[in-house]
């Protein structure tokens, strides 16, 4: 016997259909309404087509750089930091310390440096010892023949007055045994007076030759003397001067071996800490960035931007751009201005981009890149009353507005590659 349903399909049917609510029918906008609405946003839309504009963009990465450019201190040698003089900020003079780095060894017998130093030390306290006694000893022997030296003038002095008395004496002689032989001829004499006369006046020639030889050996000995003192001397000079030359010799291993050991790493130049790279008690390599500094001559920052080669024909130096730096988030600092003030001519080497911490990634892509200078309008900002400024090695981004067209340009621009892929090769008219 079948199951008959309680109520009949058509009553279940009705209650599925039957409206909950009262049905209201609206009347619709309008025709003409509809079609004057539609008609106006079509006006408005090709109106904006045709009049209004865009100017396209390109966002780039750049670094904060000064003029000249910040000083990179670097490590000579290997060795770990054992003191600083500097902070970051500070203002140092040229040769100002900023580092001492220990580079000494150590063997069984000890620090090799500091022996090394001690045996130098030796060497170089003997070698002035004997030069002072070589000076001292000069003195001397220059003293001695000085003094000979004035004792045989003196004596030579009285030997020349003297042999100008005899030269006097022996013309009177002359005269007298003249005046003889005349006494002679006339009988006033006999010959033994004349030959006594005679004999007197010999013998006070040979008297007068004896004493001009004396001169004439004095003056030969003051010669050697002279002679001996000016050689003395210089063979005094040579040998003090062979020993300075060995206590300079050793003066420059003392400075080779003091650098074996300790170095002091100095500031080059007058200027302004930037940034300490290293503390006390850490390792260091050659090459290692100790610090930077800025010269006290930077007084201005500067920009650097790396511009790609599609860009180069819309950009121009004395161009507005805006920048936003990554340590001032332009949500709170806002963006800030800046003008292009120059543009390289050709792309910039590898090498030079490597030295910088903003490379574009190319990811495997050669492109060449354009070298930009930004002058920067503000370097100095605050926030909450709190001063912040600029520094050298702050990474910013630029936006940079290249080429305007109107927005129908901008919406053909498919036609432009469309129409390159399609013509054919362009080939040069002739002149008429």
């Amino acid at each position: 016997m079948e199951n008959k349903p309680l109520f009949r399909m058509e009553a279940v049917q009705h209650l599925k259909t039957k409206w909950l609510g009262k049905a209201l029918l609206t009347s619709g906008y309008p025709a003409w309404a509809v079609a004057l609405a539609s008609m106006l946003f079509f006006i408005l839309l090709l109106m904006f087509i045709l009049y209004g504009t865009f100017t396209r963009r390109i966002n780039v990465n750049g670094e904060v750089i000064s003029l000249p450019h910040a000083i990179t201190i670097l490590a000579p040698q290997q060795g770990f930091i054992t003191k600083t003089w500097a902070e970051t900020g500070q203002r140092v003079k040229k040769g100002d310390r900023l580092y001492q780095i220990d580079v000494s060894r150590i063997t069984l017998t000890g620090n090799v440096s500091v022996r090394s130093s001690a045996a130098i030390n030796q060497q170089i306290a003997l070698s002035e010892t004997i030069i002072a006694r070589l000076q001292k000893n000069k003195a001397a022997t220059l003293k001695n023949l000085q003094h000979q030296l004035a004792q045989y003038q003196a004596a030579h002095q009285k030997s020349q007055t003297l042999i100008f008395e005899a030269g006097n004496g022996l013309s009177e002689m002359r005269k007298s045994m003249t005046s003889y032989g005349d006494y002679l001829r006339k009988g006033l004499i006999n010959k033994e007076q004349f030959a006594n006369q005679r004999y007197l006046f010999y013998q006070q020639q040979n008297a007068w030759q004896s004493l001009n030889t004396q001169v004439i050996q004095e003056a030969l000995q003051i010669s050697s003397l002279e002679s001996e003192l000016l050689t003395r001397g210089i063979e005094y000079d040579n040998q003090i001067s062979q020993y300075q030359a060995q206590r300079s010799d050793l003066m420059r291993q003392l400075a080779e071996v003091d650098a074996s050991g300790t170095l002091f790493i100095t500031a080059p130049s007058d200027g302004k800490i930037e940034n300490m790279s290293v503390t006390e008690g850490q390792m260091v390599s050659p090459g290692d960035s100790l610090a930077q500094l800025t010269p006290a001559s930077s007084n201005r920052y500067y920009l650097m931007l790396w511009l790609p080669n599609t860009s180069m024909p819309y950009v121009h130096p004395g161009d507005a751009i805006n920048l936003r730096y990554e340590a001032f988030p332009f949500e709170k600092y806002g963006q800030f201005p800046g003008r292009i003030l120059s543009i390289s001519n050709v792309p910039a080497s590898y090498q030079e981009m490597g030295k910088y911490n903003t490379l574009p990634r190319t990811d495997g892509v050669i492109e060449p890149y354009y070298k930009v200078i930004v002058s920067l309008e503000e370097s100095r900002f605050s926030y909450q009353g709190k001063p912040l400024a600029l520094s050298s090695g702050m990474k910013a981004q630029a936006t940079l507005f290249l080429e305007k067209r109107p927005l129908w340009q901008w919406m053909l621009s498919p036609y432009y590659d469309l129409k390159k892929s399609i013509s054919g090769p362009v080939n040069e008219r002739s002149s008429v």
